[in-house]
């Protein structure tokens, strides 16, 4: 959505198209009037091919891969079609822009004789791993041997010195070769590459050894123009009838500010899964308890699909030790929480989004990964950026609560806010007028304006 709003100010007429699931989950959060839009932005939706399932919960990623590559191009094509034949109320199409896991986009667009650029949702980092699933198959690497292998060193991977195999997106951790995901995520990055160009959203300074080894191969295709969030403030007029599209699969609670209106500077730790992450019971509790044994100031934001059990888990005992110092919320606005003074670490699964977020606002981050390449987000937090550390995979109270209590209170914790705060203003800085990011985005016009070759 932010990178719509981004081509739209540069005169891009939008049609923003989602699978029928998340379409009518936006509905269902944002109201009628949000997909309206405005008549040179609209919103269409297409289905995925998968059989009806709980309007509230998520997806299932590995079914949605495979509906993707299996029955997805259709739909689109004949989506795509309509618009081309709509008369003139429509612009026709001049290039589209897939998600980079949904490559099946990019063969509309060569169908359609338009260009097509990829946008890379996740981080460089994780784009890297993925395209060595190859070669950690043919070194034996993959399909996943036993739990002490995943100690193996895989800094052989150019710019990921640091990785071991358990910092590998998950689903290298497979035991079937012919896993559909693994497969899926392997032939969507190198179907990425075969396009003009691929968006990233983050700075280059950020991923630097990342995009340096990156160019070594591909020169002239990789663009990154984050945080797509403050590239907006430089792009997007106030005045923008778009401007305030904020879109979101689950509704806000806006208490959430009013309560870190009332806190001290510094002194809360903000907690979220994301939107996907699912937590056992088991982990959940600790989680609970690590929270609250750390004494801190805490906003937690539970799904109500996040575990099964949530009641049990976060039951009186639980509220009556946390309820001075403690918000439990089902959503937020997150880009704003992470920029509120009050917060002053962020408990986080490491989703790409959430992580630029961070960075946006100034945070550092402990790390707990639980999906895609979260894994290698979390260990370059820890190992690379200098601003996150890491929970032990096997969750206990004692960890969570010890590593809370080092980043609000100990000298490492001042560090990574000082670092944190220092990628903040290089964030800032790459996104302003002139900055790299925004250049990044004018050379992509460039790229969305010119014929296919």
């Amino acid at each position: 959505m932010q990178l719509g709003k981004l081509l739209h100010s540069r005169g891009f007429h939008v049609t923003f198209v989602n699978n029928h699931f998340n379409h009518n989950r936006l509905l269902r959060s944002k109201g009628e009037q949000f997909l309206k839009g405005c008549p040179d932005f609209v919103f269409e939706s297409m289905p995925d091919g998968l059989p009806e399932s709980d309007p509230d919960a998520t997806q299932d990623i590995e079914a949605l891969c495979d509906s993707a590559r299996k029955y997805m191009f259709g739909p689109l094509m004949e989506l795509l079609d309509r618009v081309n034949a709509s008369g003139g109320h429509v612009p026709k199409i001049t290039c589209v822009i897939p998600d980079g896991f949904m490559c099946f986009g990019m063969l509309a667009a060569e169908k359609l004789g338009v260009p097509a650029v990829p946008f890379w949702t996740a981080s460089a980092c994780g784009f890297m791993a993925y395209l060595h699933i190859g070669q950690l198959t043919q070194k034996g690497l993959i399909p996943h041997k036993s739990e002490g292998s995943l100690d193996t060193p895989v800094g052989w991977i150019p710019g990921l010195q640091h990785a071991r195999l358990r910092d590998l997106p998950f689903a290298t951790r497979t035991t079937n070769p012919n896993a559909i995901l693994l497969n899926c995520l392997r032939d969507e990055v190198q179907d990425d590459l075969r396009a003009p160009a691929i968006i990233f959203n983050i700075f280059e300074e950020f991923e630097q050894e990342i995009f340096d080894e990156l160019k070594k191969l591909y020169p002239h295709q990789l663009h990154p123009i984050g945080p797509l969030s403050l590239l907006e403030r430089h792009v997007v007029p106030n005045d923008s009838p778009v401007r305030a599209h904020r879109p979101t699969l689950w509704k806000d609670d806006d208490n959430c500010l009013d309560w870190l209106d009332a806190q001290p500077d510094g002194s809360v730790v903000y907690v979220n899964y994301g939107s996907i992450a699912v937590l056992s019971e088991q982990h959940f509790r600790e989680f609970a308890w690590g929270l609250a044994g750390s004494k801190h100031r805490f906003l937690w934001i539970v799904r109500r699909d996040v575990v099964k059990d949530m009641a049990g888990v976060l039951n009186k005992e639980f509220h009556d030790e946390v309820k001075d110092r403690a918000m439990i919320a089902s959503w937020c606005a997150q880009d704003k929480v992470l920029d509120h003074p009050s917060v002053g670490a962020f408990l986080t699964h490491c989703g790409w989004n959430s992580m630029v977020e961070a960075v946006c606002g100034g945070k550092p981050m402990i790390c707990c990964a639980y999906f895609a390449e979260q894994p290698t987000n979390c260990r370059f937090a820890a190992k690379v950026w200098g601003v996150g550390v890491e929970i032990d995979p096997d969750v206990k109270r004692e960890n969570i609560c010890e590593l809370v209590k080092e980043m609000m209170e100990g000298e490492e914790g001042k560090r990574m806010k000082a670092k944190a705060l220092e990628w903040k203003k290089k964030a800032e800085v790459a996104t302003a007028v002139g900055g790299s990011a925004y250049l990044s985005f004018d050379k992509v016009l460039d790229v969305l304006n010119s014929p296919v070759e």
